[in-house]
């Protein structure tokens, strides 16, 4: 599937800023940046070098020791309305990557959607997301073996109504993760505001 234009991503944030997160198997995650098919040489760490971006292959999990995240990742594309989807609602709940957005260590954003909470089930993957420190280290496993090291550079929970969709989803010249949840005052609407995660590429782990 060809990647949204920048264009329709932006429409659809709009359509879906104001959706719950995690309460109902119907809410929707507000969307992500269009994709990128950008490939790239295995990351280096040598002495005061940045690391390279990392060839495409698909991650399967997620780990974040400093809020106890050892997740499988499944793969998320797009709702009917245009909107990524979100992982679904069950006792076992797992985080997501929109596949149409870079893989981890790739140059650009890399997205990965998660649950705060799971309706009836209780707590979601992600429902320490907010706890998290600049610093702080995530890593995803690839498909081809490879495991990219990040680390968390701010955190953020703002108003989905002031949802900062540019700066989220926009292009950026380097590899880096987004992983975003739900967060705030929860009302019969669902979740008011989204915890949104910046994090950079640091290297590979062994």
């Amino acid at each position: 599937m060809t990647p949204p234009s920048r264009r329709a991503v932006a429409a659809a944030a709009l359509a879906t800023l104001l959706a719950g997160c995690g309460g109902r198997a119907e809410d929707r995650a507000t969307p992500a940046a269009r994709g990128s098919e950008r490939g790239g040489t295995p990351a280096s760490t040598g002495a005061g070098a940045a690391p390279r971006p990392l060839a495409r292959s698909v991650p399967v999990r997620l780990l974040i020791p400093a809020i106890g995240v050892d997740t499988p990742l499944l793969q998320l594309g797009l709702a009917a309305d245009r909107s990524v989807q979100v992982p679904p609602v069950t006792a076992h709940d797992r985080a997501g990557w929109y596949r149409h957005s870079p893989t981890p260590g790739q140059v650009g954003p890399s997205i990965v959607l998660g649950h705060v909470t799971v309706g009836a089930y209780g707590d979601g993957v992600f429902r320490h997301l907010a706890r998290l420190r600049p610093g702080e280290t995530i890593t995803a496993r690839l498909a081809n073996g490879a495991r990219p090291e990040f680390a968390v550079t701010r955190v953020r929970t703002v108003a989905k109504a002031k949802f900062p969709a540019d700066e989220v989803y926009g292009d950026v010249d380097r590899p880096e993760l987004r992983l975003i949840t739900c967060g705030g005052p929860h009302t019969g609407d669902g979740y008011q505001d989204n915890v949104i995660v910046f994090a950079a590429l640091t290297g590979t782990a062994p």
